[in-house]
């Protein structure tokens, strides 16, 4: 079996697209030292340190799937990944500036819903294309199902 060559561009494509979403969600997220969530924290929350690891590997798991799904998909549906990842991505952003900088907990929990039927659009889309890229997504979409029960609780207490 012939190694397939990595597609730089491509990989470099994956992770900037990747760490744009990260920075921009970071922006927001310093609220949670401010206090503000530690007010509205559910008690089955983890520690607010181990959220910035687990996104870490969460994004580094989802560049390596856009990666995959991109140079396994044929030229002409390439699109329709970048489509799926893209409104993924956008909507993943946008949860960190609804919830923590706005503190607009029912319009996140909206987008959060959108976040996570997007996770499953592209583990049904990647899956065909390349398995490995879908079941990259599977801690994505267990972390984000746990992350609506958690914003779900702080939309019950405020």
């Amino acid at each position: 079996m012939k190694k397939k060559k990595i597609n730089w561009k491509v990989l470099i494509f994956s992770f900037l697209a990747v760490i744009v979403v990260s920075l921009f969600g970071a922006l927001f997220t310093g609220s949670v030292k401010s206090g503000w969530y530690d007010s509205v924290r559910p008690n089955i929350a983890p520690p607010n340190w181990l959220f910035g690891p687990v996104w870490a590997v969460l994004y580094i798991l989802i560049a390596i799937s856009l990666y995959l799904a991109l140079v396994n998909s044929k030229k002409d549906s390439r699109w329709k990944v970048g489509i799926v990842f893209a409104v993924n991505l956008i909507a993943n952003g946008l949860w960190s500036y609804l919830f923590f900088g706005l503190h607009q907990v029912l319009f996140a929990f909206s987008d959060l819903i959108l976040i996570w039927a997007t996770i499953i659009v592209m583990i049904i889309y990647t899956w065909k294309i390349d398995r490995k890229a879908a079941y990259l997504l599977i801690p994505y979409f267990l972390w984000v199902s746990f992350a609506g029960v958690l914003n779900y609780l702080v939309y019950l207490s405020v």
